[in-house]
């Protein structure tokens, strides 16, 4: 006897526990769960503590109230140019009506699925392959306008789509390397010849400032040398002007030129003109004649050396002009090859 009241004593109070344990519900943040009462929706239980009436009302599993990534495998998606590409994508969604998923659709991740990949084939159908594979924010954009509209009733909001990968087939993606391959080769066969071009006007304006610069200081050289020139015959003119020389002077110094004209290595022979007689004549006149005393020699000096140099001088000129005078004699256009002495003319 004791051992059945024993018996029905743990009975009822596992009958306690499991009532007070079906009674209470603890629903944890960002969870929400669905009641329904004789088969029927009740309500939705709220993150915290809730009670319920046990075994009348039927508490369904926990739904996921937070954004979620789903990932689809890559679904083979034909072009418009008849080429078929796979394409993988990643959606983004949040559960905002726990009542609207549970109760308007069945499975919502695969109602999503299969609308994901219809539309991703409406969408890249329109397009051709170099299309698809530069307008991935377009078909993004697309693909969640569309999503968003159709899942909006299952109480779900798409946040974003996103593609992950497009894979053309292998054969395409050869030629599209070999492409790739040509317009690197193209671009870099530019960029030689631009920097071969480029260095080339560079080079010809450089000659060109160059020459420029060489030519201004070449002009430069001759305008000062020019300068120059003018300024030394400008200072001997004025100085033989203003000493007023007279023509023995003159015909001296022309004498002392002569002997200079026959100096260079390639010369055999000198002309002289046939007035440079009468100018060795007045020469000869000059030192043969007794030289005037200018007012600052007129006084007589009393030192007997300088009598005798001016002596010597005198008939060292004496015989120059003798030597100039016999040279002078050859007539004009015959060679001087003997040596420097003048050969007789040939009997005429």
């Amino acid at each position: 006897m004791d051992l059945a009241l024993i018996i029905v004593g743990l009975l009822i109070a596992l009958f306690a526990v499991i009532t007070v344990m079906r009674t209470v519900r603890i629903v944890p943040q960002a969870r929400a769960r669905n009641v329904e009462r004789l088969g029927r929706y009740q309500r939705t239980l709220q993150p915290g503590l809730n009670f319920v009436i046990p075994y009348i009302d039927r508490v369904y599993p926990v739904i996921d109230l937070r954004e979620q990534v789903v990932s689809f495998r890559p679904q083979p998606v034909i072009t418009e140019d008849n080429l078929v590409v796979e394409i993988d994508t990643v959606l983004y969604f949040q559960v905002t009506d726990p009542r609207a998923a549970a109760y308007e659709i069945a499975s919502y991740l695969q109602a999503v699925e299969q609308l994901t990949v219809t539309t991703l084939r409406n969408v890249v159908g329109s397009m051709d392959l170099e299309v698809t594979l530069t307008s991935r924010d377009r078909i993004n954009s697309l693909l969640r306008g569309v999503l968003d509209e159709a899942t909006g009733k299952w109480g779900l909001r798409v946040n974003r789509v996103e593609i992950k990968a497009i894979d053309p087939p292998k054969t395409i993606k050869d030629a599209m390397e070999k492409q790739m391959r040509a317009e690197r080769d193209k671009r870099a066969a530019i960029l030689a010849a631009e920097g071969q071009r480029q260095s080339q006007i560079l080079t010809a304006q450089g000659d060109k400032q160059g020459a420029i610069l060489r030519a201004e200081g070449e002009r430069a050289s001759a305008i000062l040398k020019a300068e120059g020139q003018s300024r030394a015959i400008d200072q001997v003119f004025q100085a033989v002007h203003r000493n007023d020389p007279d023509p023995k002077l003159l015909a001296y110094q022309y004498l002392q030129v002569l002997p200079q004209l026959a100096q260079g290595e390639g010369n055999t022979f000198w002309v002289i003109p046939s007035e440079v007689t009468s100018a060795l004549q007045g020469v000869s006149k000059a030192f043969s004649e007794s030289v005037p005393r200018s007012p600052a020699t007129r006084e007589p000096t009393s030192s007997d050396g300088l009598a005798e140099l001016a002596a010597e001088d005198a008939a060292q000129a004496e015989e120059a002009a003798a030597e100039a005078v016999a040279d002078a004699a050859v007539p004009d256009g015959i060679p001087n090859t003997n040596g420097g002495q003048p050969r007789p003319a040939p009997p005429g």
